[in-house]
Parts: structure tokens; sequence; C-alpha cells
């Protein structure tokens, strides 16, 4: 089997434009007429839709077309050493790749009529725990600690016995100090919300790595007082003494990962013990083979995977290939939007806060034509 042809094509979703404004997605073809579907998710080039697809077209043309798509180590390697300069790549670039890994991924499970976690590992994990994140849709306005306790149970009331929050909107650039006048700020959100859900929903802090160590540390010990899963990228991620020197200050698990790319960065992160819940975002990472690696390093560390998700379906379906056969499957951030459901033939399922993995062959979704069609932005 050969790839003989590709196509791109990037869709415009609907406001408030949870998970992108766009989606990249890409289609790989075989002289079988089995086909793959992939997504391109950076977010590091929202608004720059036209050079994603340009990456995209240059590595399919010169790497894909004529491979076969069984020899995903091969292909893997060939398009991550092509370049002298992409040794080391951002994430866009892998997330070119990623999609392209994907793809693949879904030929081999169609052709084989078996899902891609079958091919891992097969079912470890009969449903995958979700949480989600609050405010919805209203950007990063400061709540109070009233609006916040709305939120939150609206969110139990979906189902969810997790949530998410980063109580120090993003204020860029980082990082910078956090004041004590925000951290009391913080104290006062996470009280209203553990006094409106009680202690049996997880509550996940993130700061979108925005804070400087010492100001990590003091929000750190804040935190203890109301015993949350992690503490999530609390420093900027490319200094991981740093981070490590945090996790060490606390009792708060720290989550990392979801800017980090390669089975390589991942292990540094692992080996300086900076981070013990690990957020691999599998459509940036280098896709699902290399996430399944991650994955396994994190379990001979005893660490939790919980990975990153907040762009297009594809990339969710492909995650929860991942979740499924992974022992140390913790639980997945779940940011969908109404665009998400309407573009699949079959939505993804969500029953009581546990996504129920689909059963289909490759990654067990398929899109919509006729919404692709209505929302298209742009083809190759």
């Amino acid at each position: 089997m050969k790839i003989k042809d590709f196509e791109i094509f990037v869709v415009e979703t609907l406001p408030p434009y949870r998970g992108g404004r766009y989606w990249t997605f890409l289609k790989l073809i075989t002289d079988e007429e089995v086909e793959g579907i992939g997504e391109l998710t950076s977010l590091a080039a929202v608004g720059r839709e036209a050079s994603n697809v340009k990456l995209l077209e240059d590595l399919c043309r010169r790497y894909v077309l004529g491979h076969d798509p069984f020899k995903i180590e091969a292909l893997m390697h060939r398009l991550y050493t092509y370049d002298h300069d992409f040794r080391h790549p951002d994430l866009t670039v892998m997330s070119a790749i990623s999609a392209i890994e994907i793809a693949c991924w879904d030929i081999i499970g169609k052709y084989l009529g078996h899902p891609i976690y079958n091919l891992l590992g097969g079912t470890y994990n009969e449903k995958l725990k979700a949480y989600s994140y609050i405010p919805e849709g209203e950007g990063w306005r400061k709540l109070t600690p009233d609006e916040v306790a709305e939120k939150s149970l609206n969110v139990i009331k979906k189902g969810f016995r997790a949530l998410k929050l980063d109580p120090f909107p993003p204020i860029y650039p980082s990082p910078r100090d956090i004041s004590i006048e925000e951290i009391n700020y913080a104290r006062k959100i996470l009280k209203s919300i553990r006094d409106t859900v009680g202690d049996d929903v997880e509550i996940c802090v993130g700061t979108h790595g925005q804070l400087t160590t010492y100001s990590a540390i003091r929000v750190a010990k804040m935190l203890e007082e109301f015993n949350p899963l992690w503490f999530e990228e609390p420093v900027p991620p490319e200094n991981v003494d740093e981070m490590a020197i945090v996790a060490a200050h606390t009792t708060v698990p720290i989550a990392a990962g979801e800017r980090r790319v390669t089975k390589y960065e991942f292990l540094e992160l692992l080996q300086k013990r900076a981070a013990r819940i690990i957020q691999m975002d599998v459509g940036r990472c280098g896709g699902i083979l290399e996430s399944k690696k991650i994955a396994s390093m994190a379990e001979a560390y005893y660490a939790s995977i919980a990975p990153h998700m907040y762009f297009g379906p594809i990339v969710l379906a492909a995650t929860i290939q991942l979740d499924v056969c992974s022992p140390n499957f913790l639980m997945q951030e779940l940011n969908v939007m109404e665009m998400h459901d309407t573009i699949l033939k079959v939505p993804i399922k969500l029953e009581n806060g546990y996504i129920i993995p689909p059963k289909g062959p490759g990654l067990g979704v398929e899109l919509r034509d006729d919404i692709v069609s209505k929302h298209i932005r742009s083809r190759v």
C-alpha cells in the first residue's frame, strides 16, 4: 500500500471559537482507496493558516507521497530528521508531523478493521474520566467568587466530577511576579469552588506558565489548603530545573507538557522530577505512537497522563485512542463546543462525565462532508 494523494482543508469554526477559530485537516489517500484523516493543531500560528497549509503541503509532497502508511517509524524519523534546522522543531512543525502520523494510523486501523487502541495494546480503560474548563466562553474576564461558584455548578450538572481553572488571567510578557492581592483573590475563588462542589470533585489549577519561581512557590503554598489534583505549568515550560524547584517545595502535584514535543523533552521533565502528571498533546508532540512512548516512560516513573486537548475533533479522537490503551491514564481534558458534534457523522459520546470511546476502525470518527463544505475556508 502506498499514499498516492493528499488533501488539506481549513474549516472556520463557530463563535466563541473554543478550540481555535480555524481547524486545519489533512486527508491522506492510498492506492487502495483507504483514506485517513489528521489535524494540524498549532495555536502558535492562529491567523496564519496559509503558512500552516504550505508547511503541511511541502512535507506531504516531499516525504509522504509514495510512502507506505504502515511504516510509521520510518516515516516519522524521515520527517523529523529531514532538515538540519528541524531536528529540534517548534510546535507548528511538530503539529504538521503529528497530523501526518495520525492520518497514517487512521489508514492502518481502517485497513485492518480495528480501532487504533487495539493495535497499541488493546483496551485498558473502558471509559475515560473527563474534566471541563471554567470560565466557559468568557475570555479572561476576572470572575467574582459567586460567579465562579455558579459556573462550577454548571460543570457538575453536566456530569463532570473534575474541573480546571486559571485564577490568574494571563498577562504577558511572562514570567511575572504574583502579588499578595492576586494570591488572596485566588484563595477566595478556590474556597468558593470547594465550598460549592465539596470534596468529591477534583479541582485542577493552571497558570499558563506565567509565574516566576518564587511566586509559583507562594501560590503553591496557598493551594495546599484546597487539595487540588494538580498545579499546571507553574512556571514557563522552557526551564525544567525551575519547575523542579517548585515541585520540591509543594505537596501539590505538578502537571506539565502541553508545550513540549517528542519523547526527548518529556524524558527531561520526568528525570528532573519536575512533573508527575504528564500532559502531552497528541496533535503536537509527534502523534499517537510518540505519545504512547511518552506515556510508557511516564509509567516507569509512576507518573500519570492527563493529555492536553484544546483543538478539533480529529485530535480529540486520536487522544482517546491513546487514553484507552494507557494503564497510567488519569483524566482527559474536554474543551469542546457545538462544532465538534456537528462536524462528525457520529459525535463522541459523553456520559456522566466520562468519554465513551468509539469502537469503529481507525480513529473511529468521520467528518461530515456537508458541514465541512459549509464552513470551508480554503482547500489544497
